[in-house]
């Protein structure tokens, strides 16, 4: 199950509740099987290579170079971005501002990541690099190893300022990017009226932006970026221009549709201000300095969700991230 509470942190991802080790000798055993199969192996074949995976377990505590060991980590950490070496620096007549410098991180399969740091640090240029709405100075944006240009039809965005056209309805603004890669409308329809009720509009797929309050706006950003069905959602700073109270259900909204295993997203990145607002969501917290930025810290959230912000380990953590920044 993705994102269970003790499996997230346990087990590398969204993962589940069990150990690391025997995910992935189910892992290999599958992959194994199915392997074989596609070679042309018999039945037994087949057979004997799943008991030889079914046996890993045994095998992995006296020897880490075992094969299906190996194998089945690449499949569960597999990176799906990954960001080297990236800087940016604008130019002008008078003279050139480096915005970030030397930036490596990846993001992997089945994770929430947030960027964290100054104002103006670059971070949600970098988020843009990533879409592809940008292009590094310098360095290399990989998805799933290959170097992209133009931008990712795999990603989708959820701006901070909704972003939504005035004029057009709630399911109209959802089903935008549809339109514009060209899918037909009946599919569109479908698409739209389903992350629009997965957001929790349903009955206001009719209405205009400016008859809807700013977690209703936000949340038709979110359904518009679901409805191209992205495995990366790259959100910057979604949740800033909202009430207190608006923002923390939405923060849970999108942690229940980042874990619910029907939703095509594997992973989220996200830029936010919010040191506690990182503790809360994210598995794994990279830590940006000013500018020019560079990054000063990979923080592992290893506390299991629901997350109780009032417990010790995560006021902890947070101090922990406010003491690399200040």
């Amino acid at each position: 199950m993705k994102g269970s509470s003790e499996g997230t942190n346990r087990c590398g991802g969204k993962g589940s509740s069990c150990g690391g080790g025997r995910i992935a000798v189910g892992v290999a055993a599958k992959a194994a099987i199915a392997v074989a199969a596609q070679e042309g192996a018999d039945a037994s074949s087949c057979c004997r290579l799943g008991g030889s995976a079914a046996r890993v377990s045994a095998e992995v505590k006296t020897s880490s170079r075992n094969w299906s060991l190996s194998f089945s980590r690449q499949v569960i950490a597999m990176d799906l971005v990954e960001v080297r070496h990236v800087y940016k620096t604008y130019t002008d007549e008078k003279r050139d501002l480096t915005v970030l410098k030397d930036i490596s991180f990846s993001v992997k399969e089945d994770e929430f990541v947030c960027l964290v740091g100054p104002s103006g640090s670059g971070k949600s240029t970098l988020l843009r690099m990533i879409v592809g709405l940008d292009r590094p100075s310098q360095g290399t944006i990989l998805y799933r190893g290959q170097e992209w240009t133009g931008i990712n039809p795999r990603i989708a965005m959820v701006f901070q300022s909704f972003a939504l056209f005035p004029w057009l309805t709630v399911k109209e603004n959802v089903a935008l990017g549809l339109e514009a890669r060209g899918v037909p409308k009946a599919e569109r329809e479908r698409l739209a009226e389903r992350y629009i009720d997965k957001v929790g509009l349903d009955g206001f797929e009719d209405a205009l932006p400016r008859e809807l309050s700013g977690g209703m706006k936000q949340r038709v950003g979110i359904a518009r970026a679901l409805t191209v069905e992205p495995e990366l959602l790259c959100m910057d700073e979604p949740f800033s221009s909202l009430d207190a109270l608006t923002a923390q259900n939405l923060r849970e909204e999108v942690l229940d549709l980042w874990q619910d295993e029907s939703m095509p997203v594997s992973s989220v990145l996200m830029v936010t201000h919010g040191i506690e607002e990182a503790v809360f969501l994210a598995d794994r917290i990279i830590v940006f300095s000013r500018r020019p930025a560079s990054v000063i810290a990979d923080v592992k959230v290893d506390l299991p969700r629901p997350r109780n912000t009032k417990d010790e380990s995560f006021s902890k953590t947070v101090d922990y991230i406010y003491s690399l920044l200040f």
